[in-house]
């Protein structure tokens, strides 16, 4: 038996504590932070913003690490005041970089603070986090260690400049302030309007230190300009001023409009009442925040935390930039937490934290946060319009959609297309409905300075004058009405001045170019005056709709070119009417010779005797002078619509032979330019004109071309011509060679336009507010009597150059269209009428087509008796029926043939054979020969009635059967 020992306590106390050791050994392990040392650079942290940004930041961490409390590292904020100066703010930077050895600084507060930060970040390798500095200019420094996690403010210039494209401004001003934050976006905003084809005429800079009177000043300089749309880009301490002022002075009053960038809007809330009543009407871009569960949760705990913190500071509003500032901290925390324990060296250090920022991807309180390039990622923006006590949201927009009215249930889209319509109803300045035009013509303000040109010629367009007693200037001419016609036209009253574009003598400055060019370099505000619109002046110029006709033409002189040759009579007609008219003539001829030769005397004989009598027959119609008879009604049906068409193409053909006999027959000698360059010829220009420049490169040699300033030297040069030292033609734009034609409209006359151009019209500078206003006008005395009158004042004909009778412009000779309507008709009838006859002629000898006469092939035989038949007379017709009385052929019907040789006999010398069918009443004729041939039988005539006007001929057509009848 084993005895037991008795358990060692001591020993099991022993194992109990070490294990209880080494557990609360391992579980302070787990528990131990590392504490890692960040800058904060905040301005004037006594101020609310400061403060404001300061808590946001607290709370981040605090949530941060209470929602990740197993994370090791925890951020230790040293704050340091910039006191809003950069050299205070780059010297707290060093302090904290060298003194605390911080691994990022948040801040600082402006974009000048983080302008000088940037430049120590790169060189100690800390990154500078700026959630607050907005200026596009900080991204042109290209560094990888400054991260602007506030939305950049050039990314809100595309939806500035959406607004106004939809409300269609022209032309915009911006007012802002006088530093790096106002000057970076100004660029980017200046090529946003010039995108949707608004000028920037002037831009004004408000000084941050400037002072009440220094903005007046500079409000009143707004006052006098024509543009009425100001955007605002300056922080609210500075706006404050500025729309307090600009209310003042009735800035803010019905025809204004004020747009801002989103650093106002964003601070609104914490503006007092009387400033946010001062800008009634604005409108404003606005950061857009998702309203989400998570915001919701925030804003009430921040106010709690907030008023604990600061019990002195009442009625603090949380901004975006709070927000920024929450979700910056919240991303460095997780950022240092990434990169682990800051054992290695600061630059590898450095390094490898910008590199976790930059790949941060999370939901912030203020929405999606993610970074491109170093810069938050946020592109939407939602359209406010300051009324009351606040703002009204108007609308939205997103680069992907532009302006919209709402946003959908994502978030992403929106319901319509980009325009002014998709926003809610916005009040402006004045509690006005109804959006501004965006220019004015300011009532204290200066006149239009219109440039006019120094013409010496062509002075009914524009004429110069000067009192001599007075030194006033007096500008008259049809140029000049039309602009005075247009402009009363205006819904407004439009003042102006016209000022001659003169050098101290009075002589012209400058050519047309030379004119417009001033209107681009600002001594002008528009032309008036005879300028044609042109491609390379639309570069920097903008020209109203044209208010003459348009091209270049030339004059030339006319001559009188009656024909004086033995061939004039041709000449009433064009060739293709002549062979018309032959071929018709013929034909004509050939249907008579059908429709008659059977039952017409006249028309029968030797076959040289039926065509000559055809065609004499068919022309002599032309003087009515035939003298053969018509008999068929089908041929008197042709002959009346005939003697119709020859009546009408005898008269128009004596009238046409007439006139060229008789009236003067005026003909340019020249009507191609080719024909000029081709001979070698001289070619005039009105001086200081482009024309010039149009005929050098059509070819004309500097030698053959000669320049002219008056009327009275082109009408002198133009009578010498070419060859004597003149010139054969002038060349310029219509309403000049239509004026000079007018004024010697004897001697010449104008050809083309033989070029293309646009047009005269008004000159004003690029995208003008008054452009499309006096564009409309000028279309309207245009389209109206008013243009009539003002030609007829201006444009007058000489004293010879009444219409007159004599005189005119060669006519054409009377061609094919003028009469192929009565060649058809008259070819209708005609075949109208052969086809009746043919059909009656088939229809009354079918007999024949059913029983050929001989035995030849069938068809043949047919054919072959049909044309016998149609070549003989037809006995049945009343015109031989009527001469079988006369001549007492019933009592004799052996002379019914006649004698051949007989003076009087137009009859065919060959004679035809009768053929029987002894079974009918009546004998059928189908063919024979008078003369008897071998194998055919004699004629016989038998009368079938006791009517003498009616022969049957018989004849037997077999050898055989004439045996037996013999």
């Amino acid at each position: 038996m084993i005895k037991k020992r008795p358990l060692n306590h001591k020993l099991v106390f022993s194992i109990f504590f070490f294990f209880l050791c080494s557990w609360i050994s391992l579980a302070l392990a787990q528990n131990k932070t590392i504490p890692v040392n960040v800058g904060l650079v905040l301005d004037d942290l006594d101020s609310g913003d400061g403060k404001i940004w300061l808590s946001c930041i607290k709370m981040a961490l605090s949530d941060f690490y209470a929602s990740h409390a197993n994370y090791k590292t925890r951020l230790v904020l040293n704050t340091r005041d910039s006191k809003k100066s950069v050299v205070d703010a780059a010297a707290a930077a060093v302090d904290l970089i060298e003194k605390v050895k911080v691994k990022a600084i948040l801040g600082p507060g402006t974009s000048m603070q983080a302008g000088f930060l940037i430049n120590l970040g790169d060189q100690v390798h800390v990154p500078i986090i700026s959630f607050s500095a907005t200026s596009p200019s900080l991204n042109s420094v290209h560094s990888s260690y400054f991260f602007q996690f506030a939305q950049n403010d050039s990314s809100q210039v595309k939806a500035i400049s959406s607004i106004v494209k939809a409300f269609g401004w022209r032309q915009v001003v911006p007012v802002y302030v006088d530093n790096e934050f106002g000057e970076g976006v100004i660029p980017f905003l200046t090529d946003a309007l010039q995108e949707v084809d608004a000028r920037v005429p002037y831009r004004s800079a408000i000084s941050l230190s400037a002072t009440d009177g220094q903005i007046l000043e500079e409000l009143y300089k707004l006052m006098t300009m024509q543009t009425r749309v100001f955007i605002v880009h300056m922080r609210t301490d500075l706006s404050s001023r500025l729309f307090a002022k600009a209310r003042e002075i009735g800035m803010m009053t019905e025809g204004y409009v004020w747009l801002t960038t989103n650093g106002i809007p964003n601070e609104l809330r914490s503006l007092n009442s009387s400033v946010i009543s001062s800008m009634q009407g604005v409108l404003g871009i606005q950061t857009y925040v998702p309203q989400t569960v998570k915001l919701e949760e925030f804003m009430p705990r921040w106010k709690r935390q907030f008023q604990q913190d600061n019990p002195t500071i009442i009625g603090a509003q949380l901004q975006v930039f709070g927000l920024w500032a929450y979700d910056s901290a919240f991303a460095l925390a997780m950022a240092v937490e990434e990169v682990g324990t800051p054992s290695f060296e600061v630059s590898q250090y450095g390094r490898k934290l910008s590199h976790a920022l930059s790949s941060m991807r999370f939901k912030g309180i203020a929405g999606d946060f993610s970074l491109v390039d170093g810069q938050l990622q946020s592109s939407t923006f939602q359209i406010v319009n300051v009324n009351g006590g606040g703002t009204r949201v108007v609308g939205f927009w997103t680069p992907e959609n532009g302006l919209m009215n709402t946003l959908n249930s994502t978030n992403t889209s929106f319901s319509s297309t980009s325009n002014k319509g998709n926003l809610a109803p916005i009040l402006w300045p004045g509690d006005s409905l109804t959006a501004p035009k965006g220019w004015q013509i300011p009532a204290n303000g200066k006149k239009l300075r219109i440039g006019v040109p120094v013409k010496v010629g062509f002075t009914e367009f524009v004429k110069i004058t000067k009192d001599p007693s007075t030194n006033a200037i007096n500008v008259t001419g049809f140029t000049i009405d039309v602009f005075k016609a247009a402009v009363k036209v205006l819904p407004y009253p439009l003042p102006y001045e016209f000022i001659p574009f003169a050098k101290p003598d009075g002589t012209s400055a400058g050519t047309y170019s030379d004119l417009c060019y001033q209107v681009y370099l600002g001594n002008y505000d528009a032309v008036v005056g005879d300028t044609t619109i042109r491609a390379d002046r639309s570069l920097y110029v903008d020209f109203t709709m044209p208010y003459t006709e348009c091209g270049v033409a030339m004059a030339v002189p006319i001559i009188d070119v009656r024909s004086k040759n033995a061939w004039v009579f041709l000449k009433p007609l064009t060739w293709e009417l002549w062979l018309t008219t032959s071929c018709v003539f013929v034909l004509i001829g050939f249907v008579m010779w059908v429709l008659e030769h059977r039952i017409n005397e006249d028309f029968r004989g030797t076959p040289s005797h039926q065509v000559g009598t055809s065609i004499w027959f068919s022309f002599s119609t032309m003087v009515f002078a035939q003298r053969e008879r018509v008999v068929s009604n089908l041929a008197r049906f042709v002959m009346i619509i005939w003697v119709f068409v020859v009546l009408i193409l005898t008269q128009s053909y004596t009238a046409s032979l007439t006139s060229l006999l008789t009236v003067q027959q005026l003909q340019p000698t020249v009507t191609d330019i080719k024909d000029l360059l081709r001979k070698g010829e001289n070619v005039g220009y009105l001086t200081d004109a482009y024309v010039y420049d149009i005929l050098k490169q059509v070819g004309f040699d500097d030698t053959k071309l000669k320049g002219f300033k008056t009327m009275e030297e082109i009408d002198e040069a133009l009578s010498k011509g070419s060859a004597n030292g003149g010139i054969a033609a002038v060349v310029d734009e219509t309403p000049n060679m239509k004026l000079f034609v007018a004024k010697f409209c004897s001697k010449y006359t104008m050809i083309g336009p033989i070029f293309e151009t646009a047009g005269f019209a008004f000159v004003f500078p690029k995208r003008s507010p008054l452009l499309p206003d006096v564009s409309q006008a000028v279309l309207n005395v245009t389209e109206g009597e008013a243009i009539l009158n003002i030609e007829n004042k201006w444009f007058k004909k000489g004293d010879n150059c009444e219409d007159n009778p004599t005189q005119k412009l060669s006519n054409n000779s009377l061609g094919l269209d003028s009469f192929w309507g009565l060649f058809l008709i008259s070819g209708v009838a005609s075949i109208l009428s052969l086809i009746i006859f043919v059909a009656s002629f088939l229809y009354r000898h079918k007999h024949i087509l059913k029983h050929p006469p001989d035995s030849k092939p069938l068809t043949w035989s047919k054919i072959r008796s049909m044309f016998e038949i149609f070549d003989e007379r037809d006995f049945n017709s009343r015109m031989f029926k009527s001469s079988q009385q006369r001549d007492g052929i019933a009592g004799n019907p052996d002379n019914i043939a006649g004698d051949a040789n007989s003076p009087n006999n137009n009859w065919p010398e060959s004679t035809s054979s009768f053929s029987s069918n002894h079974t009918d009443a009546n004998f059928e004729f189908f063919g024979g020969q008078q003369t008897q041939s071998p194998g055919q039988a004699s004629l016989e005539l038998v009368p079938s009635t006791t009517d003498p006007a009616i022969i049957i001929a018989e004849m037997h057509t077999t050898p055989a059967t004439a045996q037996d009848n013999n």
